[in-house]
C-alpha cells in the first residue's frame, strides 16, 4: 500500500537515506503492540510512528549519540539513547491515567490535564477507536459536562453549562484552528462539514467562559478538534461503516459511512495528506401533531390549531376582525359588500389558523454528508518551522431546527488556510466561505403551498363569510365552522398530486418569503489570528502574547439579512497576553499561577477587557486544586445585528443602528380614511420595534381584558455585548488506581442577550391611549421580534465530578455526574426566556477492556438524563428524562492491519428527544472495517 501512495496523491517522491538507522518496536506492559506510537528524536523535528504491529523504522541525518522518545496517548512517555548505527531499541510504556494526558487548549501550550488551570475534557486516539458511539462526534456526548443536543442525525449541536439553542452562536468548534461556524448561520453545524474519523488525532473540550485567551465567541466553551501531521502519520487508513437506522416513525433504513486519509512524507522537508468521508442514511423524522398553542390536542379540538410538525398553520386571522372587513369590501361580482351591515356582531373574536401540510409531505428525511480536506507541509530547514497550506470543502443535506424548520440540502463550505509555526509561534489566516445550495424553509413551503392554490386573504374571507351566514340560517356554533372550514378548504392541494407537487417546487426554488421559500446565502468571513511564546527568550516566566482580526461579508441577496442592494461588511478584532509561572515551594509542593487578559472590538461597541486568574496548587505529585476566575463577553451575532426576515409569526429585525431603515414593509389600512385620515397603505420601517412598540404580552392581556391599564410601552434599548464573570475551583487526584475529577462554577451575566416580541401599531404613538389603541382594535399594527439585552439578573451554577478505575484485572470503569441550576426570578420576568435548556441532573458511564481476550475489546456506555424544559424560538416544551445504552464489541486482525467493529447504539431500543420539535431518536446497528496501514 505505501509504494502506491506516491502515485494516489499524484506526486513523485525523492527518496532519501539518513546516516543513522534506528528499528524496535514499541508494546505496553502487557507485551502488546501499540500502533501509532510517536517515536521523535529530542531535541530536532524528526519523527516517525509505528505500525500496526508496533514496529518502527527511524531515520536520522545525523551520526549518535542522540536520544529518542516514545509516546503515545494514554501512557508514559520513554526516552532511550542512540548510541550506534543501526541499533535496535525496544520500548515498553506503561499505562497511565486520562489526567497523565497532554492537552494544549487550556492555556495555549502543552500542559498535564492534571496541571491545566481550567476544566478540561479530552479523547484520544484510544478513546476513538474504543467508543461505544456510531463515531467520535457522538462520542462527545459520553464526556464529563457535555449536552449533545440532536438536530438530526448528521447535525447534533455541543453545549456545555446551559444556555444554548440549536443556533448556539455561544459555543465555539476550532478544527486545526480555524472556525468551523458557517458564516451565513454564525455557529457551528456539528460535524457535518468537519473531520474525517481516519484523520482526528485529538479532541478537547474546554467548557465555561474562554474569551480571555479566545475571544468573544468563547462563551460557552470551545471544541478543539486536532488532525495528524503527515510528518507523524503517513500511510493509508480507511474505514467503512455499514448498518441501519430503526425508529417508529421512518422504519429500518441503511448506513453508510466512509472514510479514507492518505498521507506521504516525501523527506524531511515536504509532506501531504488528503482525506474524503461521505455519510448516507435517512433522518430521524419529526411527525409530532401536537398542538402547540394547547399542548394538547388536534385540528378537531382546537380551531387555532398549530401542529408541531405541521407547517401551513402558523397563519391565522382574528374571525371578527375578517368580519368586519367583509362589510366594507366590494365583491366585485356583485357590486355589493361581501357582508350586509352588521353581520359581524355575529362573528366570535377568535382565532382561526389555516390547515397545514405534515412535515413528512415537505421532506424526503436524506441525510448526507461528502466532505475532501487536503493538505501541504514544507519544512524548510527540516526542523519544527512548518508552512502549510490545508483545504477543506464538504456538502450534506440535513435537517436544522432554528426560528423555523429547514431542510439544508446540498448545503456548502469551503475553508482555505495558511499557516507558520514552530514550538513557539503560530501565524495563520484563513477563509471560510457558505452557499446554501437548494435548502429551504419548511414551514413556509407549508404556508406557500397553501396560497398557491388559495390566497391567505380569499381562505379567511370565505371562512369568516360562510360562518356569518351559516349562523344568519340557523346554525350553531360548532355547526358554523364547520361549515366555513369545509368552504375555505374547496380546491386544497393534496399531497402526491401533480398540483401539490408543482406548488411545492414552485416554492422550494423561490426565494421570496411571499411566494417561496427557497434559502439563499454566499456569505463568507477571514480570519487572522497568530500567538507567540516568549519561554526561550524570557526564563523567570512563560509570557505568551497574540491576536486577532476578523471581517465579516455578508451576502443573503436580502432573503435573511438586510443586503437588498449588496453584501453587508464589518469588523472585528482583539489582543491578549498571558503569564503562567511555576513555583516550587518544597519537595511535595508546586504553586502554578496564570493571569491573562484580553482586548476586543468590535465595529459597532466600545472595546472591551476579559481578564482571567487562576492558581494550580499540586501537593505530592498526586493531588491538585485550581481556583480561577474570569470574566467573558460574547458580541451580538450576524442575526442579532442584521437579520431583516418576515417569519409569519413576527419579524425579525436586527439591531445595528444602521439596520432599523434598511427593513421596512407595506401594510394595508383598515378603514383607511377613517381613523385620523390615515392612508390606506403605510409603509413601516423596522425602527418601529425599538422606538414605537408594546410588549407583545401586554397586547394580548389587553385584548383580553379591554383594559388600556394592562398595555406596556415596550421600545426595546438596541442591543450590545453580554458579559459573564465565572468563578471555578476544582481537584484533580490519584487515589491508587482511582483517579478523580472535581470542578464546581457561578456564572453571573450581565446585559443577558435576548429576543422580545413587541407589537408596533401602523399609525398613532404608544402610550397615547387614542391612535394606537384604535390601531390595535382594528389589527393595524405589525409584530416584531427585536433583539436587545434583558435587564433581568441571570445566574447560573453547577458542579460536576468524574471517577475512573480499573476493576476486576484489566477492566475500565468510569462514570460521571453533572449538576447544573439556573438562578432566574421567572415571575419577575415572565416574558424572559433564558433558553437554559440543560437538565439538572446527567449521569454517565462506561464499562470496557480494550483486550479482555487477545485482539478483542468492548465498550458498554450508559447515559441518563433528568426531565428538563426546552426554549426556543420554534417552541418550547418539556424534555422527559431518558435512559441511553450504547455498545460495541472489537476484533483486531494484525496481519491485516485491520479492526472490525460490531456496535449499536440506543441499544434498549427506548426512543427520546432531547429537544422541543425534533424527531425521535431511534436505534442503530452498524458493523465497521477501518485498515490502517500506518
Amino acid at each position: 500500500m505505501k509504494k502506491i501512495l506516491p502515485l494516489f496523491l499524484l506526486f513523485i517522491c525523492g527518496l532519501t537515506h539518513g546516516q543513522t538507522i534506528v528499528s524496535g518496536t514499541v508494546v505496553d506492559d502487557a507485551n502488546l503492540p501499540i500502533p501509532g506510537a510517536n517515536i521523535i528524536v529530542v531535541g530536532a523535528a524528526v519523527g516517525t510512528v509505528t505500525d500496526f504491529d508496533g514496529k518502527f523504522i527511524l531515520n536520522y541525518t545525523k551520526n549518535p549519540p542522540f536520544s529518542i522518545q516514545a509516546s503515545s496517548v494514554g501512557f508514559e512517555t520513554v526516552t532511550k539513547a542512540v548510541t550506534t548505527n543501526n541499533e535496535t531499541i525496544n520500548f515498553i510504556l506503561i499505562e497511565g491515567t486520562a489526567l497523565d494526558e497532554v492537552v494544549i487548549s487550556a492555556s495555549r501550550t502543552p500542559e498535564r490535564i492534571f496541571e491545566s488551570p481550567v476544566t478540561v475534557e479530552r479523547i484520544g486516539l484510544k478513546e476513538i477507536k474504543n467508543t461505544a458511539s456510531a463515531d467520535f462526534y457522538d462520542g462527545l456526548e459520553n464526556l464529563k459536562g457535555v449536552d449533545v443536543n440532536t438536530n438530526s442525525l448528521t447535525f447534533k449541536s455541543v453545549n456545555t453549562r446551559g444556555f444554548a439553542t440549536f443556533s448556539n452562536n455561544r459555543f465555539m468548534q476550532l478544527v486545526d484552528g480555524m472556525d468551523n461556524s458557517t458564516p451565513a448561520l454564525n455557529f457551528p453545524i456539528g460535524n457535518l462539514v468537519g473531520m474525517t474519523e481516519t484523520d482526528v488525532l485529538s479532541v478537547e473540550l474546554l467548557p465555561g467562559a474562554s474569551s480571555a485567551l479566545y475571544g468573544a465567541n468563547a462563551f460557552n466553551g470551545i471544541l478543539f478538534m486536532r488532525s495528524k501531521n503527515p510528518f507523524e502519520y503517513e500511510g493509508l487508513s480507511a474505514s467503512i461503516k455499514r448498518g441501519v437506522t430503526s425508529q417508529e416513525a421512518s422504519g429500518t433504513n441503511p448506513y453508510t459511512d466512509l472514510s479514507i486519509r492518505a498521507a506521504h512524507k516525501f523527506s524531511e522537508k515536504f509532506a501531504a495528506k488528503f482525506n474524503f468521508g461521505y455519510l448516507e442514511g435517512t433522518d430521524w423524522a419529526a411527525t409530532s401533531e401536537v398542538d402547540r398553542n394547547m399542548e394538547a390536542g388536534t385540528r378537531e379540538t382546537n380551531l387555532n390549531y398549530n401542529g408541531i410538525n405541521v407547517y401551513g398553520d402558523e397563519v391565522s386571522q382574528n374571525l371578527k376582525q375578517v368580519a368586519i372587513l367583509l362589510e366594507s369590501a366590494i365583491n366585485p361580482a356583485t357590486g355589493q359588500p361581501y357582508l350586509p351591515a352588521g353581520a359581524s356582531t355575529l362573528a366570535p373574536s377568535v382565532q382561526v389558523s389555516r390547515t397545514g401540510y405534515n412535515e413528512k409531505y415537505l421532506t424526503n428525511n436524506e441525510a448526507k454528508s461528502i466532505k475532501a480536506d487536503w493538505g501541504l507541509y514544507y519544512r524548510p530547514f527540516e526542523n519544527d518551522f512548518e508552512v502549510s497550506y490545508v483545504g477543506k470543502v464538504g456538502t450534506g443535506t440535513t435537517i436544522y431546527q432554528g426560528l423555523n424548520r429547514y431542510y439544508i440540502d446540498n448545503f456548502f463550505q469551503e475553508q482555505h488556510k495558511i499557516e507558520f509555526r514552530n514550538k513557539n509561534f503560530f501565524l495563520r489566516t484563513y477563509l471560510v466561505a457558505d452557499k446554501a445550495g437548494d435548502s429551504y424553509d419548511m414551514v413556509f413551503t407549508g404556508i406557500n403551498i397553501n396560497r398557491a392554490w388559495k390566497p391567505d386573504l380569499n381562505w379567511f374571507a370565505e371562512y369568516a363569510g360562510t360562518y356569518v351566514l351559516s349562523t344568519l340560517g340557523g346554525a350553531n356554533d360548532a355547526q358554523a365552522h364547520a361549515a366555513a372550514r369545509a368552504q375555505a378548504e374547496t380546491g386544497r392541494f393534496e399531497p402526491g398530486t401533480p398540483e401539490y407537487i408543482a406548488a411545492f417546487n414552485k416554492s422550494i426554488n423561490d426565494p421570496d418569503l411571499l411566494t417561496g421559500s427557497k434559502f439563499q446565502d454566499a456569505s463568507k468571513y477571514y480570519h487572522t489570528d497568530g500567538n507567540y511564546n516568549f519561554s526561550e527568550l524570557i526564563k523567570f516566566a512563560e509570557i505568551q502574547v497574540g491576536g486577532s482580526y476578523r471581517k465579516y461579508s455578508l451576502n443573503s441577496f436580502g432573503t435573511i439579512y438586510t443586503d437588498y442592494d449588496g453584501s453587508i461588511d464589518y469588523f472585528e478584532y482583539g489582543m491578549y497576553t498571558q503569564i503562567q509561572k511555576n513555583l516550587e515551594l518544597n519537595e511535595s509542593l508546586d504553586l502554578k499561577l496564570t493571569g491573562s487578559v484580553r482586548y476586543d472590538k468590535s465595529e459597532f461597541f466600545d472595546g472591551f477587557f476579559s481578564p482571567r486568574i487562576s492558581a494550580g496548587l499540586t501537593l505530592n505529585k498526586n493531588h491538585n486544586f485550581r481556583a480561577s476566575v474570569q470574566t467573558g463577553f460574547r458580541n451580538p451575532t450576524t442575526q442579532d445585528l442584521f437579520i431583516g426576515l418576515d417569519a409569519n409569526r413576527a419579524i425579525l429585525v436586527g439591531s445595528a443602528p444602521t439596520n432599523l431603515d434598511r427593513y421596512s414593509g407595506d401594510y394595508n389600512v383598515s378603514g383607511s380614511g377613517q381613523i385620523g385620515g390615515q392612508p390606506s397603505v403605510i409603509t413601516q420601517t423596522g425602527a418601529a420595534a425599538y422606538n414605537n412598540s408594546y410588549s407583545e404580552a401586554s397586547v394580548l392581556a389587553y385584548q383580553a381584558s379591554g383594559d388600556v391599564n394592562d398595555l406596556v410601552v415596550s421600545n426595546p434599548d438596541l442591543i450590545k455585548p453580554e458579559q459573564v464573570t465565572s468563578a471555578e475551583i476544582g481537584y484533580r487526584g490519584k487515589l491508587k488506581s482511582l483517579t478523580i475529577d472535581f470542578s464546581a462554577y457561578f456564572n453571573s451575566y450581565k446585559d443577558f442577550i435576548a429576543q422580545e416580541y413587541v407589537v408596533a401599531p401602523l399609525y398613532g404613538q404608544v402610550g397615547d391611549n387614542s391612535l394606537s389603541i384604535d390601531a390595535l382594535n382594528r389589527g393595524d399594527d405589525v409584530t416584531y421580534n427585536a433583539y436587545t439585552n434583558s435587564k433581568a439578573a441571570v445566574n447560573s451554577y453547577g458542579a460536576s465530578i468524574g471517577v475512573s478505575t480499573k476493576v476486576f484485572g484489566d477492566f475500565d470503569l468510569g462514570a460521571n455526574y453533572t449538576f447544573a441550576k439556573l438562578d432566574f426570578d421567572q415571575e419577575k420576568y415572565p416574558d424572559f426566556t433564558t433558553n437554559f435548556n440543560t437538565p439538572e441532573h446527567k449521569f454517565k458511564a462506561t464499562f470496557g477492556n480494550t483486550n479482555v481476550f487477545k485482539n478483542l475489546g468492548f465498550n458498554i456506555a450508559y447515559r441518563f438524563s433528568d426531565d428538563y424544559y426546552w426554549e426556543s424560538t420554534f417552541g418550547n416544551g418539556l424534555i422527559p428524562e431518558y435512559h441511553v445504552v450504547d455498545a460495541q464489541v472489537n476484533y483486531t486482525i494484525p496481519c491485516f492491519k485491520s479492526t472490525f467493529k460490531l456496535g449499536a447504539t440506543n441499544l434498549l431500543g427506548d426512543e427520546y428527544y432531547t429537544a422541543y420539535g425534533t424527531g425521535f431518536i431511534g436505534s442503530m446497528y452498524y458493523l465497521s472495517w477501518t485498515i490502517n496501514n500506518l
